[in-house]
């Protein structure tokens, strides 16, 4: 069958949550590949609002094997409390999960340099969640492993080398470093927990993909925010583009066969950086209220704007983007205008391509759709939305060159409109 990657094509928050529990329906395992707590997926089943930080959106499929790759970076403690909250509703086995023993941990000192950073001038934004300092480790191979909690000897060496490279950061920032034998203490424990859940996660997705398992590859944050790829420094510290689900999840290029590309009908960004079409003012504060637009792990009210063209085809481009899911139609209903960001001008030029390091820089230039009053959230095919709503998404699809495989049109699992399924696209 082939992995289907789920991929957010814009700024993070486009809703791979919802989408990744609908596909989790057919698939047999879902990988989560890159990120860690700093994502917060939010699925809404039955009216239910339920949100997932690290384990796959898709754990509410009760058949699904659930794995976290080795691209990510996990916090234990979140991770226990998140397998509590599925024990409670039957829905935790240990079979049910593998987590990598290769994916790096989070730890206290990561948590308190990131917010030690984020309280001083010209900080990015981050959630604080330790995320960014993790990936430092990570790279200067001073990391410490999920396999390494289930050896004492093994965690006490790689701590005092990783506590003693921080000592110097961490007294630079004014701060104090955390006690080392609570750590040992507390992530031993934390080890001997999660002990039954920890193997070669790589191995398991590597033999699913040959027994024509379908495999879902679940992203974190967006295209945007790529380490590489993204509107660089306002990025986040992983490899958040569908290329990355193959280190993360540890298979090749060629077990990949589709790539799912998610937007928003508008667009959203959260923390600092450049976002040409954001919106100021009361229509802003419309469409934030409108579409619950606050941050699933930190609350923080997400900045909004009109969907952003260039920005979106340069995600399809960069992701291999075979199908789109276009989210939050419904939020749209009730304006009497629609704008998309077709192109820009810099310097008294047309340009429909994204400047990333100019983005500050470009005035938007605007294209209109007529809106729409009659409501979507029945709809269940495309044929059934309201003229204008139509005509908007085929517009969306022209624009980027790119088919909807999927539209959202409210936020419960049923509210959506399922076009093409992405394991038979090939």
């Amino acid at each position: 069958m082939g992995a289907v990657v789920v991929v957010g094509a814009q700024w993070g928050d486009e809703g791979k949550g919802k989408i990744v529990d609908i596909y989790s329906q057919s698939a047999d395992v879902i990988v989560r590949y890159a990120g860690g707590a700093n994502a917060g997926h939010t699925l809404v089943v039955d009216g239910e609002k339920i949100v997932f930080h690290l384990i796959p959106s898709g754990a509410l499929n009760p058949r699904t094997l659930c794995v976290l790759g080795q691209g990510t970076v996990i916090d234990p403690a979140v991770l226990v409390t998140e397998l509590n909250e599925l024990k409670k509703r039957g829905l935790f086995s240990p079979q049910r999960f593998v987590v990598s023993d290769r994916a790096h941990v989070v730890l206290p000192q990561h948590v308190l340099i990131d917010s030690l950073r984020e309280a001083r001038k010209g900080s990015i934004g981050t959630t604080k969640r330790g995320i960014g300092p993790a990936y430092e480790d990570k790279a200067g191979r001073r990391g410490i492993r999920m396999g390494d909690l289930l050896s004492r000897a093994k965690l006490e060496a790689k701590l005092d080398a990783n506590l003693e490279a921080w000592q110097p950061v961490v007294a630079a920032l004014g701060g104090t470093l955390p006690q080392r034998n609570e750590i040992v203490a507390t992530y031993l424990e934390l080890g001997r927990e999660l002990a039954p859940l920890i193997g070669e996660a790589a191995r398991c997705v590597q033999d699913a993909i040959p027994a024509g398992k379908r495999v879902l590859l679940e992203g974190a944050q967006g295209a945007l925010l790529d380490i590489d790829s993204g509107t660089y420094p306002f990025v986040t510290s992983s490899a958040t583009v569908a290329g990355g689900a193959c280190t993360g999840a540890g298979i090749g290029p060629t077990a990949i066969s589709a790539v799912v590309g998610i937007t928003k009908a508008y667009a959203t960004r959260v923390g600092s950086g450049p976002f040409p079409t954001e919106m100021s003012g009361d229509l802003g504060e419309k469409l934030r209220e409108a579409g619950a637009e606050f941050g699933s792990t930190t609350g923080r009210p997400r900045r909004c704007g009109w969907l952003d063209m260039p920005a979106l085809r340069q995600a399809t481009r960069m992701n291999g983007v075979s199908g789109l899911a276009i989210m939050k139609v419904d939020v749209l209903t009730g304006m009497d205008e629609i704008k998309v960001c077709v192109a820009y001008e810099r310097n008294g030029k047309r340009i429909e391509d994204l400047p990333y390091d100019d983005l500050e820089s470009v005035t938007p230039v605007y294209e209109s759709f007529p809106g729409w009053d009659e409501p979507v959230t029945q709809c269940r095919a495309l044929h059934e939305l309201p003229k204008n709503a139509l005509r908007y998404v085929c517009a969306i699809e022209d624009m980027v060159g790119c088919k909807a495989w999927l539209v959202s049109v409210g936020p419960d699992r049923e509210q959506t409109i399922v076009v093409q399924n992405p394991w038979a696209a090939r």
